[in-house]
């Protein structure tokens, strides 16, 4: 007889997570319609404000310290692990671009997949890079896009940061179905997880001043980290951004984990 402190076989407990997960997309995008004429469409600005001082909280306490500290590390250790980091990204955004009918988008990730895993030393070095097969990045969040799914409301979540309802279904999905499972090295499953964690730290601390100046200069952090992310993902996207005198986002990159 199994003991309640067994650990659930691998393969039992990824299927009821991506059984919730099934049921949290479903759920989630039937809500996700925009306000007509809203430009900025946040009608839990009072529980987003909520979660707002705690990942500001979380970034005072660790992610700014953590990215001051990648700052001053030399690019000889960082650019390894970024190049790592964004490698075990790529299947996702393989199948991701499939879903989105761009094949040339899942054919370039696929060749820097191979590539890179294989002559760059498991995704340590970018040889893709250097003869032209730059990323082309995506997320299920652009694929809900593609297919139709409006935006919804605009959401932030703890740890992650500013979203709409459409990107939350399409970070749970991108997070829980993983096709770096089934195709990765042993050494990218191992380290894949403490690889991104410090790639965040990375990205902060090169964008440090322009989170600085959105989460600790700004009279309202809350109501300039909203304008920017949503200028910037409508930007990426090819939608119709909310007008501000703000960040610009062509300078500017907020898709780091915690303030995305």
């Amino acid at each position: 007889m199994f003991s309640m402190l067994t650990p659930l076989p691998r393969r039992i407990v990824s299927g009821a997570s991506r059984a919730v997960a099934v049921v949290g997309v479903v759920a989630l995008a039937a809500c996700a319609t925009s306000q007509p004429g809203a430009e900025i469409n946040d009608p839990y600005e009072t529980t987003n404000r909520q979660i707002h001082a705690f990942n500001k909280g979380l970034d005072s306490a660790l992610l700014r310290p953590a990215g001051q500290i990648a700052a001053a590390t030399p690019d000889e250790i960082t650019v390894p692990i970024t190049n790592f980091a964004d490698n075990v990204g790529l299947p996702g955004m393989v199948a991701n671009g499939l879903l989105q009918a761009d094949i040339g988008g899942a054919a370039t990730n696929t060749m820097r997949f191979l590539i890179n895993t294989t002559i760059g030393v498991g995704g340590l070095f970018d040889p893709a890079g250097a003869i032209g097969l730059t990323e082309e990045s995506t997320d299920f969040g652009e694929t809900l896009a593609v297919w139709g799914v409006g935006e919804g409301a605009y959401v932030e979540l703890p740890v992650f940061g500013p979203s709409t309802q459409r990107d939350a279904v399409g970070t749970l999905v991108d997070l829980v179905f993983d096709p770096l499972d089934h195709v990765g090295t042993v050494p990218q499953l191992d380290y894949g997880t403490a690889t991104r964690a410090a790639d965040l730290a990375i990205t902060r601390g090169r964008l440090f001043d322009t989170i600085d100046g959105v989460l600790y200069d700004s009279a309202d952090s809350y109501a300039q980290a909203r304008i920017a992310y949503l200028q910037n993902r409508r930007f990426e996207l090819g939608e119709e951004a909310p007008q501000a005198d703000v960040i610009d986002p062509f300078a500017s990159d907020f898709s780091l984990e915690g303030f995305e």
